[in-house]
Formats: C-alpha cells, structure tokens, sequence
C-alpha cells in the first residue's frame, strides 16, 4: 500500500510541476482568440487584411488590379462580394483561383471575420 501511496505522490508531484510556455504552443502569427460574434467592421476587421495581403504591388492594388479588382478600398471589395467570388477564392473553394496566388492562405479566423461580414451585409462601417 505505501508503494501505491508513493507512486501516486510522485505522479502528483510530477504533474504540478508542468509549465506550459505560451510561446511554444501559440507561436507569433497563431491566433489565440478569433470572436466572430458581434458585428464585423468593414474598417477595423476587413480592410486591413486586404491591404496587406491582397492590395499589394503587382496583385491587386490600385496601378496593377490583377483580375480587374482593385481592393485597396471597399468598392473593388464590395465587388468581388457582389459577384460571388470573395469566398471562393480566399477559402480556395474549387473552381476558383486560391488567393492570395503562390502564398500562404488566410487564416481561418480571417476568413470567417469577412464570411460574416458578407453575411451581415457587407456594409462600409
């Protein structure tokens, strides 16, 4: 029985001294928190992304508009909502082209960000 009891103070013991490090299990770029619950902001939520991984030179910025979409602003990206292709490509849905071309695609959280932002009526707030 004393075995018993030394082998499970042991395992306690060992069990307690655990340290998780934040960086090792949500590396810089990992989203820890993504809330999609309230209302999406065209400005806050939406256009920052775009312009950072989309509206860039040679792709789809103003003087280059690859596609004919230019989303440094929301009326190229309210284009791309109102014909049905903002999710098909930056979810990389067949049949459409993935986006962003050659590169890393969105992360989930951004994309259900503009899904519900679409859904909600892809309003310029």
């Amino acid at each position: 029985m004393k075995k018993v009891l030394g082998l499970l103070a042991a395992i306690a013991l060992l069990a307690g001294c655990y340290n998780d490090k934040a960086d090792k299990l949500y590396p810089v770029g990992t989203t820890i928190n993504c809330d999609t619950s309230g209302t999406m902001s065209f400005s806050a939520d939406i256009l920052p992304t775009m312009q950072s991984q989309c509206a860039t030179s040679g792709c789809h910025d103003a003087s280059s508009a690859q596609s004919g979409y230019d989303l440094t602003g929301y009326t190229g990206i309210k284009a791309m909502v109102d014909n049905d292709r903002m999710l098909g490509v930056i979810r990389q849905d067949a049949g459409f082209s993935a986006m962003p071309k050659g590169g890393t695609k969105l992360d989930d959280c951004y994309i259900n960000k503009v899904t519900r932002w679409i859904h909600q009526g892809a309003y310029q707030n």
